[in-house]
């Protein structure tokens, strides 16, 4: 059993601060920038409450952060109260923002500066993956760190990796934001193009998802896109931050990302079709608006 610190509760941190005290049997503090959320997790589960990032932080074996992106990481860690300025030497902060690979470089070396471990650990698998504990975690950071922060991890995972030096984690997401981008795109015109020409998408999918054209977004999406049902899954507004990383790191290292610039446009109209909190598979909405 550890003491470990939780700061972020929003729909992927609540579950995830949930399996590290439930399932991992870890002595929890929570923080949560809207205080009632912090109070229905403790009233929930047990553990403790901080007023700030910092008391939350202080003398912990591993803090967790699960916040908005850069800005939020940077006020929970370096910020006034933040978190980096309590914890002891030693520990280990694990960041599962999905945040910027500069900014987790630049924590990680902040917190070589101060005595303590850094790894930015973004997740995959959304809401139901956090819930059921059977996330997908990308790390970056030192051999030494991983090994120490992987049992800590392994309440929430079903897959952790470690894929390379600080930042590496937060590349790895983007990667697999990329890749989810072009595949809901596909799924969104193929089953356009079925309901065009008259066929029955469930036949249709029960066929093709046993082939070469099978995905996770195949099997998990389908029936909800053919009944018009986007409430299922990550949202068009995170996507949206998520592809925008992406892109600017594209950006800074030379890659070419035609189909993710597109389709991150795509997710623009779906926004302003009022999609903001639509699911990912709402793509196909804005082909038959």
């Amino acid at each position: 059993m550890a003491k470990v610190a939780f700061l972020g509760l929003g729909v992927m941190g609540y579950p995830m601060a949930a399996h590290l005290r439930n399932k991992g049997g870890h002595e929890v503090t929570v923080y949560n920038r809207t205080r009632a959320k912090a109070e229905a997790w403790v009233k929930q589960h047990g553990g403790a409450l901080a007023a700030t990032p910092a008391e939350a932080a202080r003398d912990k074996d591993f803090v967790f952060s699960c916040v908005g992106n850069d800005d939020d990481l940077r006020s929970v860690t370096t910020g006034p109260d933040g978190a980096f300025g309590a914890m002891k030497k030693g520990a280990i902060f694990i960041d599962n923002t999905t945040a910027s690979a500069e900014v987790a470089r630049e924590l990680a070396a902040e917190a070589q500066k101060r005595g303590f471990g850094f790894v930015d650990a973004p997740v995959s698998g959304g809401q139901a993956g956090a819930e059921n504990g059977v996330l997908t975690v990308m790390c970056g950071g030192s051999q030494a760190d991983f090994d120490r922060a992987r049992p800590v991890i392994d309440a929430f995972a079903r897959m952790v990796g470690l894929m390379g030096p600080a930042g590496s984690g937060q590349l790895t997401k983007m990667i697999n934001q990329i890749c989810i981008a072009g595949l809901v795109q596909g799924l969104a015109e193929g089953i356009h193009f079925g309901r065009k020409a008259g066929l029955d998408i469930e036949k249709v999918v029960e066929v093709i998802s046993k082939g070469a054209a099978g995905s996770w977004q195949m099997e998990n999406r389908h029936k909800t896109m053919n009944a018009g049902k986007y409430d299922f899954g990550f949202a068009v507004d995170w996507m949206r931050k998520d592809l925008g990383i992406c892109l600017a790191e594209a950006n800074r290292n030379g890659a070419s990302l035609p189909v993710t610039a597109l389709v991150d446009q795509f997710y623009k109209d779906v926004q302003q079709m009022g999609g903001r909190r639509w699911d990912t598979s709402s793509l196909l909405a804005r082909l038959e608006k």
